[in-house]
């Protein structure tokens, strides 16, 4: 599978799907699935029973995995939803930098 280009705790734009057009940060990434959790965004609804005496049961709402290809990263310079190339530095090290404004995405 090629590198993944987002990271978390990247704000994403989604582009296709029921949730077409949500955006939210990136909590959780899956490079071997693929996928990744957003913010907010595929809610599902989950029956759960109480596994111990403390834990909590009935309808709970969460967030599912949704599909890589299926997000596109907002620049956090621009504000606008873009495609990410890389830029390697001095020292030798990869960058991360934003296609339509040329700014690196790294903080």
């Amino acid at each position: 599978m090629n590198k993944l280009k987002l990271r978390k705790g990247d704000k994403v734009l989604v582009i296709s799907g029921k949730d077409k057009g949500k955006s939210g940060k990136i909590l959780v990434i899956f490079p071997e699935k693929g996928k990744a959790i957003i913010e907010g965004v595929n809610i599902i609804t989950k029956h759960q029973k109480p596994r111990s005496a403390n834990e909590q049961s009935g309808i709970i709402k969460k967030e599912a995995s949704i599909d890589i290809s299926n997000l596109k990263l907002v620049c956090p310079n621009c504000g606008e939803h873009t495609r990410v190339s890389y830029i390697v530095l001095e020292d030798g090290k990869k960058s991360r930098i934003c296609k339509i404004c040329g700014e690196m995405l790294e903080k």
